[in-house]
Order: structure tokens, then C-alpha cells, then sequence
């Protein structure tokens, strides 16, 4: 995919390595990527993550428009969530051996389309298959952080890592993730009260179109980092796991996070409704409360600049560990369960780009591949917290869930600590 009106490609010269063969380095003179270029890539997070989510507030609507029971209407979500993993762990790593720029504005333009889809589905069954699209062609954000962080390097020097600022690239691009995720719901609810639940995709496939249309113009091209081909590259992602300690250290440790996050938000529902005697309005908005950990997010990041993968961890994970102090007495006070939401989200998403700050310092050419392991190893962890929530809270109730919360953070945070090193520089066949 080429197109006239995009940016001439970075020009590189070889370096001489260690031990020999040359590496990459840009030309000099090259700029690092403005603070509006960061902004827009802040913003594609927002709206293709925001494509993910906005179905989940639709459902009642669209069962009474399409004659469908809420038993099948429930397979709409679950066909999105198992279309973003498998994009995530198809898609992602084509970004190193590919330019990333022509895979986010192809992603994009495709995402589009299936959003369009949606929107004139005649029947639950298309719409399943639709949202299924929808899902794998939207792991944009998964390919934007590598990219910010490449625009970054080649400002400086392709130091391979050590490059000035890149954990608060890596929080401003996320922070953009979770105001999608967070916006996405409340805007598709209100906006298909007033216009229904087919504008709700019209229009989001508009929106996404614009964004491809801007990115067409402003974004950079990148040359790819590696040169294997995509099967390899997708093959290299067991040995990368099994050979790099840092990789698993940071993984496993996310995971943990993620089942102490997936075991809150799902069980944070039985509480507001059972306890607090709240509908789904008051649900929705309170998870609201949570956007204090997008602004937090640039934060985290530059945290893990200045202090580095072990302190920045024992920092944010520990903000976790003490969220959920605070929301054991919030199983019947909404104060402390306000602030037990905040504490602990800004803990997750901060820990979140602390991780990806670390996985960062590695071989450049891996680092779409390091994000697919991350990711697809969090997305377990949240779906085995959602469960392990749910047997909690059925066994012993609120005090159970923070006990099962409380310990899987505690076993993230003396994971993370572990110490660990990674190859900073790839081999063959890596």
C-alpha cells in the first residue's frame, strides 16, 4: 500500500556492531517524533480500541430491533474480545517484518469497512461475524506504541533502547487506549438512545475512516527492523518467551495483574447492584471513576525512565496490593470503594506501561513480537481473573474477591522483582 502524499522513508547507514556485522543507525539530523504527532497516535488508540467496546451497551437494543434473545446477543462481545486476541496474536508481529505504517492504515481501512457491516447487519448471525471482523482487524494500538517508540529512536542515535522519554511516549499512547475504552461505552450508550443502535457504527465507521485518512498524511514510514518473514517471525514467539528471562518475568507478572483486575471489574458489578442497589446507568458511569488512571498513564511511564523496570514495578504493583485494602471496607462504603477504584486502576495501567517501558530496552526488531506476548499473556490473566472473581464471590462473598484480588497481586509483584535480563541485541534466527 503506497500512496503519493506520504513522508519519504528514513534513511539509514550502518554501524558496526560488537563482534562484528553492522546495525542500523539513522542518518543524522533526523528528528524525533513531535508532541502532536504523539497526540495523534494517542488518539488512534482511543477510537480503534474505542471499536472494541462501544457493543457491549447496545445489546438491549439490538435484541428488540433484531428478535434476538439475550442468550445469543451475548455471543456479539465474546466474538469481538476472541477477534481482538486473535489479531493480537496474528497481526501484531507482522510489524516487525513489515512497515508498520501501511499495516495500521490497512487495519484501519478494513476495520472501517466491517464497522459498515455492522451497521446494515439483517440478522444477529451477520452481526456475530461482523463483530468477530471488528475485533481482529483493531489490535492498532498494539501496533502504534512500537512505532512511537521507533519514531523515538531514531532521534537518538538507535541506541536499541536507551533512548530519552520513551516510557512517557509509551503512557501518553496508552492513556489514549483507556479514554477509548472508558468513552466508548458511555458514547455508544447515549448516542443509540438518540439515533439508535445502527448510527452508533455508522458512525464510528465514519470516524475511523477520517482517522485513517489523517494518518495517511501525517504519519512517518518506518522501515521494518527485521527481515524474516512473517511465518518465522510468528514461529520465533515460543523461543523469544522461553529464551529471554525479562520476557517471561514481564509477562507472567502482567498476567498476574491482569487476573487481579479481571476478578474486580467482573464482581465490581454484583456489588453495585446487590449492595448499592444500583442499575445499569449508575454502573456505567461509575466505571467512569476510572479514567483517573489515563491521566496518571504518561506518569507511570516516565516513572520507569527515571527508576527504571524493578522500582517503577514495586511502585505501581504496589498501588494495586493497596487498592484493594482500601476495597475491602468499600464492600459497604461507596467512599472507600471510589477510592479503592482509583488507586487500584492507576496502579494496573501504570504497571502496564512500566512493562512495556522494560520490554522496550530489547532488540528493536522484536519489540511488535515482545507486544504480542504481553498482551496475549494479560488477556489471559484478566479472563481467568473474571472467573476466578466469580468462584470467589460466590464462595465467601466481597471479603473472598479482595483475598483472591489481594494475592494475585501480591504473586505479580514478586514476579516482577525477580531479577532479569534480556538479549539486547537479536540473533539469527530470532
Amino acid at each position: 500500500m503506497s500512496d503519493s502524499s506520504s513522508p519519504p522513508p528514513v534513511r539509514y547507514r550502518p554501524r558496526l556492531r560488537r563482534g562484528g556485522g553492522t546495525a542500523a543507525l539513522p542518518a543524522p539530523g533526523i528528528p524525533g517524533p513531535s508532541r502532536a504527532l504523539i497526540w495523534l497516535l494517542a488518539a488512534t488508540s482511543a477510537v480503534t480500541a474505542a471499536n472494541v467496546y462501544l457493543n457491549q451497551p447496545l445489546l438491549g437494543a439490538v435484541a428488540a430491533s433484531l428478535g434476538a434473545g439475550p442468550d445469543t446477543l451475548g455471543a456479539v462481545p465474546t466474538a469481538t474480545q476472541l477477534g481482538y486476541a486473535a489479531g493480537i496474536l496474528l497481526l501484531v508481529p507482522a510489524g516487525d517484518s513489515h512497515d508498520r505504517r501501511r499495516l495500521i492504515l490497512w487495519l484501519g481501512t478494513a476495520s472501517a469497512l466491517a464497522l459498515a457491516v455492522c451497521a446494515v447487519s439483517p440478522s444477529v448471525w451477520c452481526l456475530i461475524v461482523a463483530s468477530f471482523a471488528v475485533g481482529l482487524l483493531s489490535p492498532v494500538p498494539q501496533l502504534v506504541t512500537p512505532l512511537a517508540v521507533a519514531l523515538a529512536d531514531r532521534a537518538d542515535g538507535g541506541d536499541g533502547g536507551r533512548g530519552a522519554g520513551r516510557g512517557r511516549i509509551i503512557g501518553t499512547v496508552q492513556g489514549g487506549l483507556l479514554v477509548g475504552v472508558l468513552a466508548s461505552r458511555a458514547y455508544s450508550g447515549s448516542f443509540a438512545e438518540l439515533a439508535g443502535w445502527r448510527a452508533v457504527y455508522g458512525c464510528s465507521c465514519v470516524l475511523t475512516l477520517l482517522l485513517v485518512l489523517v494518518l495517511r498524511r501525517a504519519l512517518p514510514s518506518v522501515p521494518a527492523t527485521g527481515t524474516a518473514p512473517y511465518r518465522a517471525t510468528l514461529a520465533s514467539l515460543p523461543r523469544l518467551f522461553r529464551t529471554l528471562p525479562l520476557v517471561r518475568l514481564i509477562t507472567v507478572s502482567g498476567a498476574l495483574v491482569g487476573i487481579a483486575f479481571g476478578a474486580f471489574w467482573t464482581t465490581l458489578t454484583f456489588l453495585l447492584q446487590q449492595h448499592f442497589r444500583l442499575g445499569p446507568t449508575g454502573i456505567g458511569l461509575f466505571g467512569l471513576v476510572a479514567a483517573a488512571s489515563a491521566l496518571a498513564s504518561p506518569y507511570a511511564g516516565r516513572l520507569a525512565d527515571r527508576i527504571g523496570r524493578r522500582g517503577a514495578l514495586a511502585a505501581l504493583v504496589g498501588l494495586v496490593i493497596a487498592g484493594w485494602l482500601l476495597l475491602l471496607p468499600g464492600g459497604g462504603d461507596l467512599w472507600w470503594l471510589t477510592a479503592g477504584v482509583i488507586v487500584l486502576d492507576v496502579g494496573v495501567w501504570g504497571s502496564q506501561a512500566a512493562c512495556q517501558a522494560a520490554l522496550f530496552t530489547l532488540e528493536p526488531a522484536i519489540h511488535n513480537r515482545l507486544n504480542t506476548l504481553y498482551f496475549t499473556f494479560r488477556f489471559l490473566g484478566i479472563a481467568l481473573g473474571s472467573l476466578c472473581g466469580t468462584l470467589a464471590w460466590a464462595a465467601g462473598g466481597w471479603p473472598a474477591v479482595v483475598a483472591t484480588g489481594t494475592a494475585a497481586a501480591l504473586a505479580g509483584l514478586l514476579v516482577g522483582l525477580l531479577p532479569g535480563s534480556g538479549c539486547p541485541t537479536s540473533r539469527s534466527g530470532i
